[in-house]
């Protein structure tokens, strides 16, 4: 990586998670980028304009009507003199102003008066987060072009309670701005949704139904699409390994949490629904351990079938542009996944045969069958990151009108 010779124009908001701002800005200058601060009246009560300063080695700008920083129209000459705008931590209430296009202070100024691209990194309270209104500024600012990265799922610094509202770490929005001003990034302002991983479906409060997935494919093609520009949001069931730099990871366990996270993502541009989700669970999953009775049958599971996620997605009115899925099949590979392909209402199925003796499930390789529904395509043996690459630079082409 290698930020030398770009210029951030780095807008830090009120919020504890401000002291990240911090790290931040002394990784990209490590990486060889100018940075050029703003704060706000809020972010100035829980970190210095000396120490930012101290950190960028530049004269920080507080103030719309600073008689010194407007002689010559200086908050259009911040908005203009960058490569990049990132506002890290972005706050509801900076978010609600950019939305509707306010412009009371010198960051909303500066933001109205952009024409750069620009990055947010959300970070609040869960329940601020998860709000209506918070919810529906996004959908605006996604729309109108605004890129974001998280917020991520986490523990919060000043009140304790865990949930979707944690700042993305200093790295992670490293590998985000390297993303979006790398030369060659095809997907950059397209938005995708990834699911990966396994869903547990309990049975009682120690037992669940699940398939054996390790989520590391899922998790490869998130980070491939980010490393091309996609805005990606990664839909993960219960894996061990850990979230892909660059990418809003939302966790779940369930089948039903990760269709709910899923459409709660949309719109999209790109849908790639890698998860094994469990096709089903305990109709009545039971409030304490079940006890083996001496002499006595298990008692019976009633089973009911879990929501379609794939289905649901390919038939939604507000299908993404692109949907890919996978099937994990044991025998009749291609005749079940071009079957999978016309059932689901998906333009590409993934289709790789997951016997024990491949190895495919948990393992680090992968061997799979591009199904649509004119043409049929087998790759050889290759590594889950080098299909991700693949898979990545497919999608990348097909958006793009290179391919039929």
């Amino acid at each position: 990586m290698s930020l030398a010779g770009k210029r951030i124009l780095l807008i830090i908001a009120g919020g504890i998670a401000a002291y990240k701002s911090l790290d931040l800005i002394r990784r990209l200058r490590e990486q060889g980028a100018g940075v050029r601060p703003i704060m706000t009246s809020a972010a100035q009560e829980f970190i210095t304009p000396l120490a930012v300063g101290a950190l960028t080695a530049s004269h920080v700008y507080t103030d719309l009507f600073s008689r010194e920083d407007e002689q010559d129209v200086g908050h259009i000459r911040l908005a203009r003199d960058c490569d990049l705008v990132v506002v890290a931590p972005a706050t509801a209430d900076l978010m609600a102003k950019i939305a509707s296009g306010l412009a009371n202070d010198l960051a909303s100024t500066v933001l109205l008066a952009s024409d750069k691209p620009i990055l947010l990194i959300p970070a609040m309270n869960p329940v601020m987060w998860a709000n209506a209104a918070t919810q529906r500024n996004v959908t605006t600012l996604r729309e109108d072009g605004i890129h974001f990265l998280g917020p991520m799922q986490g523990e919060m610094a000043e009140s304790g309670e865990k949930g979707v509202g944690r700042m993305a770490e200093p790295l992670e929005i490293l590998a985000r701005i390297d993303a979006l001003l790398s030369a060659d990034k095809p997907l950059a302002g397209r938005r995708a949704i990834v699911t990966s991983g396994p869903t547990h479906e309990p049975i009682d409060p120690v037992r669940y139904i699940a398939n054996r997935s390790s989520g590391k494919q899922g998790h490869a093609i998130a980070a491939a699409l980010a490393r091309l520009g996609a805005d990606v949001t990664l839909v993960s069931g219960p894996v061990t390994i850990p979230d892909p730099q660059g990418v809003r990871t939302i966790h779940v366990e369930r089948a039903d949490e990760m269709r709910d996270a899923v459409l709660g993502t949309l719109p999209a541009d790109i849908a790639v629904m890698v998860a094994a989700v469990a096709d089903w669970r305990v109709a009545a999953s039971a409030e304490q351990k079940i006890k083996k009775q001496p002499g006595e049958p298990p008692a019976p599971l009633q089973l009911t079938e879990n929501p379609d996620i794939l289905k649901t997605v390919g038939h939604h009115e507000k299908r993404p542009r692109l949907v890919i899925g996978f099937a994990a099949e044991t025998e009749n590979v291609e005749l079940n996944g071009k079957a999978k392909l016309e059932r689901k209402g998906a333009d590409l199925i993934l289709a790789n045969d997951v016997s024990p003796e491949t190895g495919i499930m948990g393992g680090d390789r992968n061997s799979v069958r591009l199904i649509e529904a004119a043409h049929t395509e087998s790759w050889p043996d290759l590594s889950k990151e080098e299909v991700a690459e693949r898979l990545a630079l497919w999608i990348a082409a097909r958006l793009s009108g290179e391919r039929s």
